[in-house]
């Protein structure tokens, strides 16, 4: 995939959040436990995002996290690039040091066509667009069985 299993990860507890917006807050368990993601470890996560400005963590026994701005504010890349970093999307394919049209690199090419396309489409979708599509994949799914 083109980011890290920290950043499916931090995709669906955010897709939880914005399914559950009803909800004022969510602790870290029950994301976890409604997502079978291992809890320490979303717990960490879900602050990463908290200090990145996508999430609000409140502490205490009514605590919770819960999204800083509306999710169709929240494009699916500021979460990448809060998880992962810019780094997979502008270091060259093969890792060399130099890389650029004046200077490919053999992949250089096919890739960079490719990698504006991602970035574009993973800019335009917002946590809205991905819950929306994941609620409907449930009830497809849902209405087979």
């Amino acid at each position: 995939m083109l980011y890290s299993r920290p950043c499916e990860y931090a995709l669906r507890a955010l897709t939880y959040i914005t399914t559950n917006i009803d909800m004022e807050l969510i602790r870290a368990q029950e994301i976890a436990e409604a997502e079978c993601l291992p809890a320490p470890f979303l717990a960490k996560l879900l602050q990463q995002l908290a200090r990145s400005g996508i999430l609000v963590s409140v502490k205490g026994p009514k605590g919770g996290f819960g999204l800083a701005r509306p999710p169709k504010e929240i494009s699916l890349m500021e979460v990448v690039f809060a998880v992962d970093g810019e780094d997979g999307f502008t270091r060259c394919a093969v890792g060399l040091a130099e890389c650029s049209d004046d200077a490919p690199c053999p992949l250089h090419d096919t890739w960079k066509p490719l990698k504006e396309e991602i970035l574009d489409y993973m800019s335009s979708r917002s946590l809205a667009d991905l819950a929306k599509a994941m609620i409907e994949k449930k009830q497809l799914i849902d209405s087979d069985s």
